[in-house]
């Protein structure tokens, strides 16, 4: 066991050379990003299962899918346009053994969630778990500062998405299957600097406790995760440097998470350990309280 204060990097993080372009790279983060690429162990939880993951290229959603690959489910990865990121993450899940698809593309868009649906179907047969992680945002210092048509973009792609997927997965998911949405620490403690990503996770956060309502006498679960400071490539694609270089710092654990300690969560949600669980939450804020 380690310390958790000091199991991972730790701000001040001064080395990025200049604020990313959205949706950021892997390749360009410093400290670099761990995924569980040597550290996740898998135990067959999700044996035979197969999985969409959107936002898989990268952070939270690579390091799910690494775990969930070595769990081992076919995971079908949706990504926005980042190639190269979303080759490294399929290398993973194609070196534990299971089937890796990739489908580019914006999922703010109802007829690309349509695509990703049926294409899942075609390659797997049918849909055991839909990871709903996909997410936009922009930090701004005041509601003037914020475009209409950038509020719109992070409605879309933040929970619109969920609803066009769920709404085509449904279908295909039989009793068992399980739905895991992300949604953020800022569903509870809005940041003042992200007024539209947080009020869609807040969103997002009904979304799932109604959905789990509506679909448990058809046997399908909802839940969610809600992460504190995460580091992806969406911090310092989206956030001012001098935020990037403290991010995370005033959490208990005094830094951020890193996506490879968001990955067992995810598995818990997905499998048959998570059975009476649905419309919750998971919390993973590095100690920062939610009630």
């Amino acid at each position: 066991m380690k310390h958790p204060q000091k199991k991972e990097a730790q701000p001040p993080f001064k080395d990025q050379e200049r604020q990313q372009d959205t949706p950021g790279k892997e390749a360009k983060m410093q400290p670099k990003v761990d995924h569980g690429e040597e550290s996740y162990k898998g135990s067959g939880k999700l044996e035979g299962k197969n999985a969409i993951i959107t936002g898989g290229d990268s952070g939270i959603g690579r390091a799910v899918a690494i775990a969930f690959a070595r769990e081992g489910a076919n995971v079908l990865i949706a990504y926005l346009s980042e190639d190269k990121d979303a080759e490294e993450t399929a290398k993973h899940v194609r070196e534990a053994g299971k089937k890796a698809i990739l489908v580019a593309g914006d999922v703010s868009e109802e007829a690309h969630c349509r695509n990703i649906v049926q294409k899942a179907v075609d390659e797997f047969g049918q849909i055991d778990i839909l990871v709903n992680n996909a997410a936009f945002q922009m930090a701004r210092e005041s509601i003037q500062d914020i475009p209409s048509d950038e509020w719109d973009k992070t409605f879309k792609t933040n929970i619109y998405s969920m609803f066009y997927l769920v709404k085509a997965a449904e279908p295909h998911m039989k009793p068992g299957s399980t739905i895991i949405n992300t949604t953020s620490i800022n569903a509870y403690k809005p940041h003042p600097k992200l007024l539209a990503y947080a009020a869609t996770k807040g969103a997002i956060q009904n979304f799932t406790a109604n959905l789990g309502q509506i679909l448990a006498p058809k046997g399908i679960r909802a839940n969610c995760v809600a992460p504190g400071p995460v580091w992806t490539p969406l911090i310092p694609s989206t956030m001012p440097m001098d935020q990037v270089e403290n991010f995370g710092k005033n959490t208990p654990i005094g830094r951020p998470g890193q996506p490879a300690e968001l990955a067992a969560p995810f598995v818990l949600l997905a499998s048959e350990g998570s059975s009476y669980m649905t419309g919750s939450t998971v919390q993973v804020t590095g100690g920062t309280p939610t009630i």
